[in-house]
């Protein structure tokens, strides 16, 4: 038995054509899920089709798109079929995702909000010792941003204490600080071992 006529009951657990749009539409459904470009032979294993059938009906895809002059365009490449931004519509894509990109924080921003997440309540002297840099201004437009907030003094030094908000709870999907991921697989052994017993 040839790849061409390999029966749906061989490969998959149903037929392409008892989908609403035929095979056409199954292929439309896989490549808009997957997030590289696939091959005929790939996408024919799938659905329990032949690679001609398959290809076949890529290209009338393709041709369909073209002529609809959808935003969008079936690409075919070295590596496979995958769905791409037609590039007349490159300005409009570009505006899209460099929208709000000016708030991207800097790695020293980075690095000092990780600090205070994990370290907190902490002040700025502590953060700018860890760090080994003077922090004052990453933490100034960590604030600025919201991110981060004063909570009490600390005796001791009477500086500041710095902790994270509710806002940066938000911009990482958590509902607490018990759901920020352990730091022991990034320790060494024993520095991982000392925070496991903390």
């Amino acid at each position: 038995m040839t790849d061409e006529t390999k029966t749906v009951a061989d490969v998959a657990d149903f037929n392409a054509d008892d989908f609403p749009g035929g095979l056409g539409a199954c292929l439309e459904a896989i490549l808009m899920a997957a997030d590289q470009p696939q091959t005929e032979a790939d996408l024919a294993r799938v659905l329990g089709a032949g690679e001609r059938a398959v290809g076949s009906a890529l290209e009338s895809l393709r041709d369909q798109y073209d002529r609809e002059g959808r935003g969008f365009e079936l690409r075919h490449t070295a590596r496979g079929w995958q769905y791409a931004s037609r590039a007349a519509f490159e300005p409009v894509v570009s505006a899209f995702v460099t929208d709000g990109q000016t708030a991207r924080l800097s790695q020293a921003a980075l690095e000092a909000l990780a600090i205070i997440a994990y370290k907190q309540p902490v002040t700025r002297g502590e953060v700018a010792a860890i760090r080994g840099v003077n922090s004052d201004g990453v933490i100034r437009s960590l604030a600025v941003r919201g991110l981060v907030r004063e909570d009490g003094v600390d005796p001791e030094s009477r500086a500041a204490l710095l902790r994270t908000s509710a806002l940066f709870l938000e911009k990482m999907g958590l509902d607490s600080l018990d759901q920020l991921p352990s730091l022991a697989p990034f320790l060494p052994a024993s520095a991982a071992e000392a925070e496991d017993e903390a």
